[in-house]
């Protein structure tokens, strides 16, 4: 049975909370329920303000994480205690399941066993990058069942391909890495060619998984500070990063709800 999930709001966009997200997704991708999955931090939150095509997308996604640490410290202000789930760690969770994911008959699925497993395809990041992330993978969990990996530096026509492509192999889960907002209004114009899949916006996870970045080391992730890591590595995006004092000052006097 899939759990039911609770609904907060975090300045007018949707979060919900559970106990397990790759539980809930997982019987979802059982029962042949597609999902988009959003991945919400303040930097998201505060471009939803300024971009109604984006919180429209957030507004209509199945499931909305509290991947920052932001959305963790707007919730607890409003007396909600609630955990941070890191989108990649979500996404990992499920790429270990998925080779134990097993479809019957009724979903199209031939008696081959490798076919029968969750079928997946990695979309996004620099040219060799999602392929190298897939290899990687296949290395980890050998009966992993990817289909599919196409960088995210495409002409139009060549999308026009991807999205052909997508439609005929049907794959239940797609990690979509081409950053915010991109992969999620992307996500939402084409989740209807794999209407059965779980779709994800996974940011720069292809880089991670593909050893081209390191995430921060685990004492910065339990102190909730690991977008300053991200910082560090990438300092280009500090311009990016000064929507989290204004994110941080409206949480404080923002009303519930």
């Amino acid at each position: 049975m899939v759990q039911a999930r609770e609904q907060f709001s975090v300045m007018g966009l949707p979060v919900h909370l559970m106990d397990n997200y790759c539980n809930w997704l997982s019987e979802r991708l059982k029962q042949g329920l597609g999902s988009h999955v959003v991945t919400l931090n303040a930097e998201m939150t505060m471009q939803a303000k300024e971009n109604p095509a984006l919180a429209t997308v957030i507004r209509q996604a199945e499931l909305v994480i509290p991947d920052g640490a932001g959305i963790v410290f707007y919730l607890w202000l409003h007396g909600i205690k609630a955990r941070r789930c890191p989108g990649i760690e979500l996404s990992e969770s499920l790429l270990w399941k998925a080779s134990k994911i097993f479809f019957d008959s009724s979903h199209h699925f031939s008696s081959n066993l490798e076919k029968d497993t969750c079928s997946i395809f990695f979309y996004g990041g620099a040219p060799g990058v999602a392929q190298t992330a897939a290899e990687i993978w296949q290395k980890r969990v050998p009966k992993l069942n990817i289909v599919g990996t196409q960088h995210g530096y495409i002409s139009a026509e060549e999308e026009k391909q991807l999205c052909q492509k997508l439609q005929q192999l049907q794959p239940r889960l797609i990690l979509v890495g081409l950053g915010v907002p991109r992969q999620e209004l992307w996500i939402a114009k084409n989740r209807h060619l794999c209407p059965q899949a779980t779709w994800i916006g996974v940011g720069g996870s292809f880089d991670i998984w593909a050893g081209k970045k390191q995430r921060a080391p685990v004492w910065m992730q339990k102190l909730n500070i690991e977008w300053l890591y991200r910082l560090y590595q990438e300092p280009w995006r500090w311009r990016r990063m000064l929507v989290l004092p204004k994110f941080a000052w409206q949480a404080l006097f923002s009303q519930k709800g």
